[in-house]
């Protein structure tokens, strides 16, 4: 009764880590994509090919629902992938979907016209390639009308989190919240439209200030995750334990997941 987690590197940790403390009793098979990270700086059709060979792994392994904690897959290949390839007995589902629904309070089933919101000033912090694709904003305009999203692209600070790299991850984070500053000087929020970036979530939000509310995906997840099953528990695969996968060097990968997790966490070869 496994669940995939998919990411290209070690961000989508964060968010399984949430799911297992939510979710105990469900197995789950994570696939980090190593060899091929950071997705962020890759072409559409490149993510998209990446990212589809990495889920029908998942499947092999038993996923019928595969969770897509990689905002650059989610933004770039998802829509591709739920129109014409996904077959009816699986799922895939992205990472905005909660963020969209904390961020407007409302349901993604509500499909009532775009109302106001509280929030007026978003600023996105995200990597190249999901800047690029316009994703958030789209969704959001579907619920939200007024606001405003200023959206900064957030060049190298995966590769530092990759690299164990913390002193430059938190130079450039800051580098980047003074970059989009200058261009919306008075943000009433902020999303961290990463997977990797609630490991900086603290310097993010330290750069921003107190008064800015910062939005981290992982427990987000994991609760809309939590509410999906039971709504469809069908879609709980046939996988019966937790499993880490990775294109990349299984040692490699393992010793800095469990650095990155701070337990131990062994990856075998994809």
């Amino acid at each position: 009764m496994a669940v995939g987690i998919f990411d290209s590197g070690l961000g989508g940790l964060t968010v399984l880590d949430a799911c297992q403390k939510r979710l105990p009793d469900v197995p789950f098979v994570y696939f980090g994509d190593n060899a091929h990270a950071p997705y962020g700086v890759r072409d559409a059709d490149d993510i998209y090919n990446l990212t589809t060979a990495a889920v029908e792994r998942l499947w092999d392994a038993g996923c019928d629902l595969v969770i897509l904690a990689c905002n650059t897959a989610s933004a770039a290949a998802l829509r591709r992938m739920q129109e014409n390839w996904i077959p009816r007995d699986k799922r895939v589902l992205g990472v905005f979907v909660p963020l969209i629904e904390a961020l407007t309070e409302r349901q993604w089933g509500d499909n009532s016209p775009p109302r106001e919101v509280e929030v007026k000033h978003v600023a996105l912090f995200a990597t190249p390639a999901t800047v690029r694709s316009r994703a958030f904003q789209r969704e959001l305009a579907f619920r939200a009308i007024g606001v405003d999203v200023e959206a900064q692209a957030c060049g190298g600070v995966v590769d530092a989190i990759e690299d164990g790299d913390m002193i430059l991850a938190e130079a450039l984070v800051r580098s980047h919240v003074e970059a989009l500053t200058r261009k919306m000087p008075s943000p009433d929020a902020a999303i961290l439209g990463c997977t990797h970036y609630p490991i900086m979530e603290k310097e993010f939000q330290d750069a921003l200030g107190a008064d800015v509310k910062v939005f981290s995906q992982a427990s987000l997840v994991a609760e809309s995750l939590a509410d999906y099953l039971v709504r469809r528990p069908e879609m709980v695969g046939k996988g019966t334990e937790t499993t880490f996968l990775t294109t990349g060097n299984p040692k490699k990968v393992s010793d800095r997941a469990t650095q990155f997790l701070r337990r131990k966490v062994e990856f075998v070869s994809a």
